[in-house]
């Protein structure tokens, strides 16, 4: 039987790595229920390796975050313009996921266990991602951004609460389609991250996670920690990577993983 340790550092180490890369986190977490035949730890787990995975965007994007809460306070003098208007991008850009999450959870969290629409939409969305990749411009930057741009990449990242589809992979498609270039489709793509797993959060609270026993702070703590530095070390890869190897790495491992959950 495998030990809660070890379990707890092998979904650490799933949430840390999928979170953030275009390669579907819920159809890698299928993979210790099948292989070892072992559930998770529930929700208060969930919220430690989401809360991991949070420290880790907000750590390595301080600055730009620092810049974005000096621009919206009402207090400063000066606000940068363009930190401003990335702000505000967000902010719109948070808005789909939001309302869909609202409405739709209960309904999508009762497929997340069906392996074969998880395995679709693998392949489907990776087939999107590639044909997207290929084909868009590439040619804005961040500044040339608009809210209706934005707003796009928000429905697109909005289709994440269908198992398979992949937040990150979601987001990075729809800022390919308005043409944005690939680093600053990656940033923009881990900035968004930030207020969706907060809000992923405060739904999960709301679940009632309230009670936490002593002897699971442990485990907790081991997700906590072990999603942080995953996560960590894969956005400072991804970002230094993604402009040499663009995304058909992650399009050929998407089928690779839907062909393979097809198969089981």
């Amino acid at each position: 039987m495998i030990s809660d340790f070890f379990l707890a550092l092998l979904l650490a180490l799933i949430q840390g790595l999928t979170e953030f890369l275009p390669i579907s986190s819920s159809a890698h977490l299928l993979f210790p229920s099948l292989l070892f035949g072992v559930q998770d730890f529930g929700i208060a787990f969930d919220i430690s390796v989401h809360a991991g995975t949070l420290a880790a965007v907000i750590y390595f994007f301080k600055k730009d975050i620092q810049g974005l809460l000096q621009a919206w306070n009402p207090l400063t003098s000066y606000r940068n313009k363009d930190d401003f208007s990335l702000g505000l991008n967000l902010l719109i850009a948070t808005l789909p996921i939001v309302v869909i999450g609202l409405l739709a959870s209960d309904g999508v969290e009762s497929r997340s266990s069906n392996i074969d629409s998880i395995a679709w939409a693998n392949l489907v969305f990776a087939g999107l991602l590639y044909g997207v990749f290929k084909f868009s411009s590439q040619s804005k930057s961040l500044s040339e951004l608009t809210l209706f741009a934005a707003l796009i990449i928000g429905c697109f990242q909005a289709l994440a609460v269908f198992p398979g589809a992949s937040r990150s992979g979601m987001a990075i498609t729809g800022a390919l389609i308005i043409g944005l270039n690939l680093k600053d489709t990656s940033k923009f793509a881990f900035l968004l991250s930030i207020p969706t797993i907060l809000g992923a959060l405060v739904l999960m609270l709301a679940k009632g996670a309230y009670s936490i026993a002593l002897s699971d702070m442990l485990i907790m703590l081991t997700g906590f920690i072990g999603s942080a530095l995953i996560a960590f070390f894969t956005i400072k890869s991804f970002l230094k990577f993604v402009e040499k190897i663009g995304m058909t790495p992650f399009v050929l491992y998407r089928v690779a993983l839907g062909l393979v959950l097809l198969l089981i």
